[in-house]
């Protein structure tokens, strides 16, 4: 057992120096993005500091990975996500990803007349891309003002004032993925034969 811990943590500091390499990040953008010394990091790289709980967090963070990827964990098995469902404002947000930052999935159940409450448009940093599964979907970006309908697809950078809202008279359901900003998707189709 002491043996199987001691290689989990030999490795910790080749895959910490491969996903920093692989991001193009310097330890200097490293150590300032997490607050860790040049030092401190250079020598967890190394295998010359023992990583712990205190610094593997915002390492994490900072390279967007789940901690069980960062030490490499034996994977459970099991690759389903089990979204705990969100109620907000009449909406159920379903999280349909577990890695914390970075590119995040999620089905919103709309029923009609949702949200309650305020209309106004909202701003926020980020990239959003959603696609209609069922319903009706009333997107208000900016002055326009567009009814979605099963297999539409929008997307917009969020710093654009909007707001989702189901018009009725059915439930509405939508596939949304949203991303850092200036992090935006890439659908792939080819073009119809005909």
């Amino acid at each position: 057992m002491a043996n199987e811990e001691a290689a989990v943590l030999a490795a910790v500091g080749p895959r910490l120096r491969a996903l920093r390499t692989q991001r193009g990040t310097t330890l200097a953008q490293l150590a300032e993005a997490t607050g860790i010394s040049v030092s401190t990091l250079s020598r967890l790289e190394s295998g010359g500091r023992r990583p712990t709980l205190e610094l593997l967090l915002p390492l994490a963070r900072a390279h967007q990975v789940p901690l069980d990827e960062l030490v490499g964990a034996p994977a459970t098995g099991d690759p389903r996500v089990r979204p705990r469902p969100i109620v907000r404002h009449g909406v159920t947000i379903l999280p349909l990803t577990r890695r914390p930052g970075g590119l995040q999935a999620f089905k919103q159940i709309m029923p009609p007349g949702t949200p309650t409450g305020d209309h106004e448009q909202q701003v926020h940093e980020g990239y959003e891309w959603l696609y209609v599964l069922s319903g009706r979907l009333r997107l208000l970006l900016g002055e326009h003002d567009l009814t979605l309908t099963p297999g539409e697809v929008a997307e917009f950078d969020t710093r654009v004032p909007h707001r989702l809202l189901n018009p009725g008279p059915d439930t509405t359901e939508v596939l949304t993925l949203f991303g850092p900003q200036g992090e935006r998707l890439h659908v792939r189709a080819r073009p119809s034969a005909g």
